[in-house]
C-alpha cells in the first residue's frame, strides 16, 4: 500500500534551489550594508517563554490573542511561544547577558517568525525578518535618523525606487493617554459603524482601530482626532528635528497623522516603508522608538529603537525589478572516456583550491547532455576532460557565455584564465 503523501504546513513554505540564489543575493546584500554600519549579529532561539511576548508586544495586541503559536511544555508546564517578532528576544538576550555593561550596542538579526493567520501573498505563517536594534545610546534622534538613511540605502542597493517613508510620532505616555481618551470618546459616538474588529479593539487597544485595512472604515479613521495635537513640546521638537535630519540626508518622507504601531512598547517617532506594488499588505519595513521596554521586560531603563523588515515581501519586489543577482558559478566540469571521470574528480578539487567554483558532473551522461547541463547551470565556463586531457594533466577550457575559442590548458592556467574573465 503506498504511504501518504506528507505536505508542509500551510503558510510554511519551502524556499527551492531555483530560488535560493535570490535569497543569496539579498543576504549578501544585507550583511555588506549592516557591516558598513557597524551592526553587530545576535541569534536568539525561535522558542521562548510566552511570558515575554505578552509583557513586550502587549496582551491585547492580535498577535497575542490570536495568533502566537504558544503551548504548554509537558515536562515543567512552562508556556512556550514561538517568536511572533524579533526585538523582544533580542532586548531578553541583551538584559540576561549584560550587552549593555560594555555600552550601547548596535545589533542585528535574522530569521524565522511565526503568526497563526490566514495565509496570503506577502503574509505567512513562517515569514522571515531581518531586525535591527539599537539599545542603550543617549537621548536624542540621531539614532532614528540613522536608521531611516540605513533603509533608504538599503532600497538603493537593492535597486528598489517604489518604496516611500510614512512617518509619525506617538509622543510620551502622557500624550497617549490624553489621546486614548478623546479616540476613545470619538469612537463611542460612531461606534454603531465599527466593524467587529475595531468595537474590540476600541476597549483594549484604541490606537490600533487606526491601524484598519477595512475599506469601510477609512473614513473614519480619517474623521478621528489626531494625536500629533496633543503631544508635548520636547516630542514636537524632537519629531521635528528628526524631520530636518531627513531632509538634510536627502530622504524622502510623508507625515501620516494616522500611523500606529501594532505593538504596545512603541513610543516617540515610528515609522513604515510601504511600496504600492504589494497590494493591501505593502508596509517592507517598519520600526520606531521602545524607550521603556528594556526596564519593562526587567532591565536597567535604557532607551532604544529599533526596526524590521519582511523577507519574503522584500523579495517580491526585488523580482519585479529584475535587481537581484546570484554570484555566477565559475565552471561545470564535463568528462568523457575511461579515465577522464577519475582526471575530473581531482580537477575539480585542484581548482577549488586555485579559488574556482566548479559544480562537477557525476550524471554519466552523453558528452552533449553533459554541455546541455553546462549551459543551463549559468557558469561561465565548462572545463572539459576527454582521455586526451587526463593523459595530458590538462583541461580544456570553454567560454559559455562569449564566442571565443576553447584552449587546452594546465590546471593553473585554467585556473587563471577564468579568474581573468570574470
Amino acid at each position: 500500500m503506498k504511504s501518504k503523501q506528507i505536505q508542509a504546513i500551510r503558510g510554511m513554505n519551502d524556499v527551492l534551489p531555483d530560488e535560493a540564489p535570490l535569497w543569496e543575493f539579498f543576504e549578501d546584500t544585507v550583511r555588506d550594508w549592516l557591516r558598513a554600519y557597524g551592526y553587530r549579529n545576535i541569534r536568539t532561539p525561535v522558542l521562548e517563554q510566552t511570558d515575554l511576548f505578552v509583557r513586550s508586544i502587549g496582551a491585547a495586541t492580535d498577535i497575542v490573542e490570536k495568533e502566537m503559536y504558544s503551548f504548554t511544555d509537558e515536562l515543567n508546564g512552562e508556556s512556550l511561544a514561538l517568536r511572533p517578532e524579533g526585538t523582544a528576544a533580542c532586548v531578553r538576550a541583551v538584559i540576561e547577558h549584560n550587552l549593555l555593561y560594555g555600552g550601547p550596542q548596535r545589533l542585528w538579526y535574522w530569521g524565522p517568525m511565526f503568526r497563526h493567520e490566514r495565509p496570503q501573498k506577502g503574509r505567512y505563517r513562517q515569514f522571515h525578518q531581518v531586525g535591527v536594534e539599537a539599545i542603550g545610546f543617549p537621548a536624542g534622534v540621531e539614532i532614528d535618523a540613522e536608521h531611516l538613511v540605513m533603509c533608504s540605502r538599503l532600497w538603493r542597493r537593492l535597486g528598489l525606487t517604489d518604496v516611500t517613508l510614512d512617518l509619525n510620532s506617538l509622543g510620551d505616555a502622557g500624550a497617549r493617554a490624553r489621546y486614548r481618551e478623546r479616540l476613545v470618546q470619538y469612537l463611542g459616538r460612531r461606534e454603531r459603524e465599527l466593524d467587529a474588529d475595531s468595537k474590540r479593539r476600541m476597549s483594549a487597544n484604541p490606537l490600533r482601530v487606526l491601524d484598519s485595512k477595512n475599506p469601510e472604515m477609512q473614513d473614519i479613521i480619517e474623521q478621528a482626532p489626531r494625536l500629533a495635537d496633543d503631544l508635548d513640546d520636547a516630542s514636537r521638537g524632537s519629531f521635528e528635528e528628526l524631520q530636518q535630519l531627513l531632509r538634510e540626508a536627502g530622504v524622502a518622507y510623508r507625515v501620516n497623522p494616522r500611523l500606529v504601531r501594532g505593538l504596545d512598547y512603541y513610543n516617540g517617532a515610528v515609522y513604515e516603508w510601504v511600496s504600492k506594488g504589494l497590494g493591501a499588505q505593502n508596509a517592507v519595513c517598519a520600526g520606531g522608538r521602545y524607550d521603556g521596554l528594556v526596564e519593562q521586560i526587567g532591565g536597567k531603563p535604557a532607551l532604544a529603537c529599533g526596526f524590521a523588515m519582511g523577507i519574503e515581501r522584500l523579495l517580491e519586489l526585488v523580482k519585479a525589478a529584475g535587481s537581484g543577482r546570484a554570484a555566477a558559478l565559475d565552471a561545470y566540469l564535463v568528462s568523457q572516456g575511461k579515465t577522464a571521470p577519475r582526471f575530473a574528480f581531482t580537477a575539480a578539487e585542484q581548482l577549488r583550491e586555485r579559488g574556482i567554483t566548479v559544480t562537477l558532473d557525476l550524471s554519466g551522461a552523453s558528452f552533449k547532455s553533459q554541455m546541455k547541463k553546462a549551459d543551463a547551470s549559468g557558469a561561465r565556463f565548462a572545463v572539459i576532460v576527454g582521455d586526451d586531457e587526463a593523459a595530458a594533466n590538462a583541461v580544456s577550457v570553454k567560454p559559455l557565455r562569449e564566442d571565443t575559442q576553447q584552449v587546452r590548458v594546465s590546471l593553473d592556467e585554467a585556473a587563471r584564465l577564468i579568474k581573468q574573465k570574470a
